[in-house]
């Protein structure tokens, strides 16, 4: 039998591609599966870690650029611009043999996350260079400040998008789908910044009153809840493109949930229980509450359509700290027993039951509501 370590340095020497790689590894896992193994579906690989050896060698990446920065940092006192740009160095090269050559995943993931956090550091320090920027002790200091943070900020996030891009189209690492959403939704953020304040000083907009601010903050959450949905939709996209979860854009759409979880949960959340603000507090809503009740039986719906479990694991779980963090909070201020609490004890026993029984309820929801046209495009329902 051909190890996969075999196989992987058989794709990186050009003796065989990636496509006949997980053709190899489909035959070997359907020769080794009893007949009746499979009746209920298989289990659902996340492929974040690639076993013992691999967690053996992250500990190993761990501690060798520890080393690596902290000898920087002895010979180069002072010099942070130039030890981020040579820790980024190091871990590229680092990860030319266990990315490249070996793809560890779980290693992989933490040189690339090193990497684009030295290349943070090196671009933040460069736009604070080009960019000075003092903090402002005034609403018209603030004001001022409009054209030197726009550019800083395009140079920092456009920056991390573009080296994440550069590592990810070498070295194929799916965390890096997770990086580049982040960065791009805080850039929408510095560019809806950017729109309202021209609008203000056009006179286009309204300069809101102390009194709006709560209003204002209120209206802002929705920027996170859309750019959440373009995040998810692209993770589902993704997961579509790749029915039997064999190549890495699977990986890359699991990134992406994660990712878009929190966008998509806390903003429903904030608006449907309130938040005190520095202004005053924004006040709870029906409709947001409405949408927060149809957010989960959205997401079981659109992950039993795509078979995909793991899709609701960054949602609900960040569904569930913020519902048990909000109880710890209001308890000792409520009597009898709380809404919320019998919102959680809901959600845990859907998903035990959906966990048991995956691939019958994914047959009788999923194979009685969608079209046969529809279904041809989405995973099989396994009998």
């Amino acid at each position: 039998m051909i190890s996969s370590e075999t196989l992987e340095r058989a794709v990186a020497g050009g003796v065989i591609s990636a496509a006949q790689r997980e053709r190899l590894y489909a035959m070997e896992r359907a020769a080794a599966l009893p007949p009746d193994e499979d009746a209920d579906g298989s289990e659902e690989n996340l492929r974040l870690i690639g076993g013992g050896n691999d967690l053996f060698v992250t500990v190993g990446t761990v501690l060798v650029t520890a080393g690596f920065y902290f000898v920087l940092t002895t010979l180069m006192p002072g010099q942070t611009l130039w030890i981020a740009g040579l820790v980024a160095a190091f871990s590229w090269a680092v990860a030319e043999i266990v990315t490249r050559q070996h793809r560890m995943k779980l290693s992989s993931t933490v040189l690339s996350l090193a990497f684009v956090t030295a290349v943070a550091v090196v671009l933040g320090l460069t736009a604070l260079e080009r960019y000075p920027i003092r903090m402002p002790e005034t609403i018209w200091q603030l004001l001022a400040l409009r054209s030197t943070l726009a550019w800083a900020g395009y140079l920092f996030l456009g920056g991390i998008i573009a080296a994440a891009i550069v590592y990810f189209l070498r070295f194929r690492v799916p965390v890096l789908a997770g990086v580049v959403a982040i960065a791009a939704t805080l850039l929408a953020f510095l560019q809806t910044a950017v729109l309202l304040y021209d609008g203000v000083s056009s006179g286009s907009v309204t300069m809101p009153a102390m009194e709006e601010m709560p209003q204002l903050l209120r209206a802002s959450l929705y920027m996170p809840l859309v750019c959440g949905l373009v995040v998810f939709a692209v993770a589902v996209a993704l997961d579509i493109h790749d029915r039997e979860r064999r190549t890495i854009w699977s990986d890359c759409a699991f990134w992406l949930h994660v990712v878009s979880a929190p966008m998509l949960v806390h903003p429903l959340f904030i608006l449907s229980t309130g938040q005190d603000v520095a202004f005053g507090r924004i006040e709870p809503g029906t409709g947001a509450t409405v949408m927060l009740a149809a957010l989960i039986p959205g997401f079981v719906y659109v992950a039993l359509a795509i078979d995909r479990r793991s899709l609701l694991v960054p949602t609900l779980a960040y569904f569930g700290s913020l519902g048990i963090y909000y109880l710890v909070n209001t308890a000792a201020n409520t009597t009898g027993i709380p809404p919320f609490a019998l919102i959680l004890l809901a959600v845990g026993a859907l998903i035990i039951f959906f966990g048991a029984g995956w691939q019958r309820i994914r047959r009788l929801i999923v194979g009685s509501t969608l079209p046969t046209s529809v279904l041809d495009r989405l995973p099989p329902i396994k009998a």
